[in-house]
């Protein structure tokens, strides 16, 4: 047991390239992150305006006892809110599962 958890980590640390990531690398780098926020920006007014017209779709579906529309409505509820809540964590979700410290 002993052994083959040593050749484990011998082999881990074979894999590595010793390659990190590397702030001040690339010219523009700025200018991509102000883009990617920007684009964050327009992917959050873009759910906010889907989750208001899905949510007006339901609403009209369950007035009008139209069981489809509705339920299209419903889906499209929640999937304007799990997109808003990935766009909005993604910043985070990336430095967790990058395993990156930044600050």
């Amino acid at each position: 047991m002993f052994r083959r958890t040593a050749a484990l980590r011998q082999l881990v640390a074979m894999q590595d390239p010793g390659v990190s990531p590397n702030a001040n690398g690339l010219p523009g780098l700025p200018e991509v992150r102000t883009l990617a926020g920007a684009t964050i920006t327009f992917a959050l007014v873009t759910c906010v305006v889907a989750l208001v017209i899905c949510a007006a779709a339901w609403a009209l579906g369950s007035i009008n006892g139209n069981p489809h529309v509705a339920g299209k409505g419903r889906i499209g509820v929640l999937v304007s809110l799990g997109a808003a809540i990935l766009i909005g964590s993604a910043n985070s979700l990336i430095r967790f599962f990058s395993g990156i410290i930044i600050g």
